[in-house]
């Protein structure tokens, strides 16, 4: 359900591929995807999934059974934050839920126009995970991450661009994603590495 794979120039591609359930996330899932990053040298990672969501979050049954408040989450989106490249969520459709964590802790989101973003914790009844608040609040700010984590507000692809939630709204996400991805697939990996340092703090 995680398909890693090393494309011809270089970029990492890790893709989520459970479409018949909107690409949720299980238990098995969180610690192979975590692994797979935590393990990846690679100039460039992208983060996509198949089908028409990107993913719905948390697989429901076992969201019940503990996975909603689970460190799993808080783990992945260390493991992407640490990784030493650029790192991209390609962003195929629908994010929802815990799985923001990991988008949020990229360096840049693409998005398609139909794209919805969502975290219903305060309806749920589950804290975010921890570094989400802080994260998603250095991109658009204290009041709209209340908007979305308290006000259960759902917004478009267009309104989340405007918030900065986003940085580009494109049909083709993935090949958005390998364009940018060029310049630092053909340069140093320490120089890519120190270039990223000097952005400043992960986000």
């Amino acid at each position: 359900m995680i398909r890693s794979e090393i494309l011809d120039s270089g970029l990492h591609l890790v893709t989520l591929a459970r479409p018949e359930k909107a690409n949720a996330l299980s238990a098995a899932m969180l610690q192979e995807l975590t692994g797979v990053i935590a393990a990846s040298t690679a100039r460039a990672l992208v983060l996509t999934g198949e089908g028409r969501v990107f993913s719905a979050g948390a697989d429901l049954d076992e969201a019940h059974r503990g996975l909603g408040v689970s460190p799993l989450w808080e783990e992945l989106s260390g493991a992407v934050a640490a990784h030493p490249g650029l790192t991209i969520a390609a962003l195929n459709g629908t994010l929802a839920g815990g799985a923001m964590g990991m988008a949020l802790a990229c360096d840049l989101r693409l998005a398609v126009p139909e794209a919805r973003f969502f975290y219903p914790v305060m309806k749920l009844g589950f804290l975010p995970q921890p570094s989400d608040p802080r994260r998603m609040g250095q991109l658009i700010g204290p009041s709209r991450t209340k908007m979305l984590l308290m006000g259960g507000q759902k917004i478009g692809a267009e309104e989340a661009l405007a918030w900065g939630l986003v940085d580009r709204v494109v049909a083709q996400p993935l090949v958005e994603a390998q364009a940018l991805a060029a310049d630092v697939l053909a340069a140093a990996p320490e120089h890519v590495t120190a270039i990223k340092r000097m952005c400043g703090p992960e986000t």
